[in-house]
């Protein structure tokens, strides 16, 4: 059961009015359904507006925070629980224990880094926790494309692509979040990864 969400977004609010529209709109269902969010801790960006959709909609907000950025006054005052650690590995590794599953919105250089961090323990079978992306108006496009390139070139397995839940619309992403059922993957794969080297 899924009570809590990570969700790895931008520190901007992009170029694009949408981002904010749908941001709001996934902390609004958040908090109707009683599932806390996990977040890395900032006011500004995509990352407050989510976070300042939650709590205006009577939901519940983790933050973790380093010293390093809440020193430079970006730590989110007004939510439920701010958490300030020393690394950005303490904060990664915090946000991901103390979430049931993450989704990734748009964003940059740390979205990106979050995310295939949670996808590889997937992969790895360290995690069973599902993992989601918030393809707002196409963002995630490009990086789709990539995933499917990877599979075609045997880097991936079909399995791994298929645990990859992918909407536009946060109300469908979420119901699948809530019902997902991954794709089994043979134990085997591992021995094969150190037998032959591939995948």
């Amino acid at each position: 059961m899924i009570k809590s969400i990570g969700v790895f977004c931008g520190s901007s609010v992009g170029a694009k009015e949408i981002y904010t529209t749908k941001a709001r709109e996934l902390g609004k269902l958040m908090a109707e359904q009683d599932i806390t969010l996990v977040f890395g801790g900032g006011k500004v960006g995509l990352m407050g507006v989510i976070a300042d959709s939650v709590m205006e909609n009577g939901g519940k907000v983790i933050g973790v925070i380093t010293h390093y950025l809440e020193n430079r006054e970006v730590g989110h005052p007004g939510i439920t629980d701010l958490r300030v650690v020393d690394t950005m590995s303490e904060r990664k590794n915090l946000i991901a224990d103390l979430s049931d599953g993450f989704i990734a919105m748009p964003g940059g250089f740390g979205t990106f880094d979050e995310v295939m961090e949670v996808l590889t323990y997937f992969q790895l079978g360290i995690s069973e926790k599902p993992t989601g992306f918030l393809n707002v108006d196409g963002f995630f496009n490009h990086l789709i494309a990539m995933f499917d390139h990877v599979l075609e070139e045997k880097f991936m397995k079909k399995e791994h692509r298929h645990n990859v839940l992918i909407d536009g619309e946060p109300d469908i992403l979420l119901d699948k979040m809530l019902n997902f059922e991954p794709m089994e993957v043979p134990e085997k794969w591992i021995q094969d990864l150190k037998n032959k080297n591939t995948y």
